[in-house]
């Protein structure tokens, strides 16, 4: 049976999510907000951070979950919140952002296809050294030969979400999931044309790339190749 820990600000009164969730077949169990909730992460196959007052509160929660080493699904429940809100949550590890109100049947789909995608790996901390490259992921920069790289905020997190899987063959629709999030409504062409201009200011020859490479019937790839 999948575990779920459902934080909330006060697990002891929010009891409709809780109990919708087990009349599905969950396992549930609830936390108050605060760090013995984070504690008790471990061991559950999906968290869910209802910790919506205030907004920031959730985000450090995703951080620190994260930090310690979580590597399940991470739904984060939250007040209407702007792009840019939604941008850092998952920069701060969330696979999946769901802003009130919402539908419990939305909730259940997204927590399926969260389980579907399986655990995410920790999100990559610290600064990449790759040649001439040198990637910042805390700090949000990229110098090459010791200069700044002007990027967006979405090449950034799609570069990021690359970094951090690795190794690991990603297609396009796990990286539009992860790097822009269901409610925004790119296409596959959308991650081409960043994946391309990423290479353009990142690789020595962005026609035959060594660190951001095609894998062929899937999507993309972070090598860590020479630069």
């Amino acid at each position: 049976m999948t575990s779920i820990l459902l934080v909330q600000h006060d697990a002891a009164t929010d009891v409709a999510l809780p109990q919708s969730l087990v009349e599905q077949g969950y396992r549930v169990e609830t936390a108050a907000a605060g760090e013995s909730a984070l504690s008790q992460a471990d061991g559950f196959d999906l968290v869910i951070l209802d910790v919506t007052q205030p907004r920031r509160k959730g985000l450090d929660a995703c951080r620190e979950l994260r930090r310690r080493g979580f590597a399940g699904p991470v739904i984060l429940v939250t007040d209407p919140a702007d792009v840019a809100d939604r941008v850092l949550a998952l920069k701060l590890g969330a696979d999946d952002c769901l802003t009130r109100p919402f539908d419990t049947a939305e909730l259940l789909a997204r927590i399926e296809a969260c389980l579907r995608r399986g655990p995410a790996l920790p999100a990559a901390t610290g600064v990449r050294q790759l040649g001439g490259i040198e990637i910042d992921l805390q700090g949000a920069r990229v110098l090459r030969a010791g200069r700044s790289v002007a990027m967006s905020p979405q090449e950034f997190q799609l570069l990021r979400c690359l970094v951090e899987h690795e190794g690991t063959p990603l297609s396009r629709d796990q990286l539009l999931d992860r790097a822009w999030g269901r409610d925004a409504m790119p296409t596959a062409r959308t991650v081409d044309v960043h994946v391309a201009g990423l290479r353009r200011k990142l690789e020595t020859d962005p026609r035959r790339p060594t660190l951001i490479r095609t894998v062929h019937g899937v999507g993309y790839m972070f090598a860590g190749g020479d630069v």
